[in-house]
């Protein structure tokens, strides 16, 4: 680990990381000034915001260093950006980090192909209360391999929203959308099929947020024989 960003006037800036993960003083120092660190090292893993992310991959590729994106959310006009910054850096990008995730997305697009139309479907994902975008990037990402597997498309899940957390929709193909924010959760989705005296659920767990870091790990190691923007982990996974 080289270095560690806050946005400007973050109260654990000038902390020692080790402070943060709780662990002994490491020696590198949360700064506001990221320009210097990306100048020096070799891969920076983004969990920020779109608006800053969109900012770093436009500093990473002019440093021409790998760009792992976690951050969720974007616009279309920022994909654009991104894509446009991927011409000079190695963009990895994924709604979610963890490979049991990205297996389940794959397993779900598989199912997809397989449903009857007397199915129906709701994707449930739950969230920590400090989980900005709803529903998740993960979420978006299941129902879009479930819609295009079995040939159709719904809307997007955002245009109906209602309060205390919770957000749901239902696409033309009848892909229900619920998404709730509470404390004490980490991250966990679960794909709910129901037909006619009988039910199938795919579910995943994040309990820790190192749940994050087999994805992460592997995204450094291989991304840099893939040039340009990846997304999804899926294609290092042999799966």
């Amino acid at each position: 680990l080289f270095g560690a960003t806050e946005r400007p006037n973050h109260k654990k800036i000038g902390f020692d990381i080790g402070d943060i993960i709780k662990s002994k003083k490491t020696g590198v120092i949360i700064t506001d000034d990221f320009i210097p660190l990306f100048a020096k090292t070799d891969a920076v893993i983004d969990f920020s915001l779109p608006k800053a992310t969109v900012v770093h991959s436009k500093y990473a590729a002019q440093a021409r260093i790998i760009h792992v994106i976690g951050t969720t959310g974007f616009s279309d006009s920022e994909i654009k950006k991104i894509s446009y910054a991927a011409q000079h850096a190695t963009i990895i990008k994924s709604g979610n980090m963890s490979i049991g995730v990205n297996i389940l997305e794959k397993l779900v697009s598989e199912v997809s192909k397989s449903l009857s139309e007397e199915f129906q479907i709701q994707i449930n994902e739950v969230h920590h209360k400090h989980k900005i975008d709803a529903p998740s990037g993960t979420a978006m990402e299941t129902l879009k391999r479930m819609a295009e597997a079995s040939g159709d498309w719904g809307p997007d899940p955002t245009e109906h929203e209602n309060l205390l957390g919770a957000r749901g929709a239902v696409g033309k193909d009848g892909i229900t959308v619920h998404s709730v924010r509470l404390r004490g959760l980490v991250a966990h989705q679960e794909v709910l099929l129901g037909a006619n005296g009988e039910t199938l659920t795919l579910r995943h767990d994040s309990l820790d947020r190192s749940s994050f870091m087999g994805g992460i790990t592997l995204a450094c190691r291989v991304i840099e024989e893939h040039p340009g923007v990846t997304v999804g982990l899926d294609t290092f996974l042999g799966v």
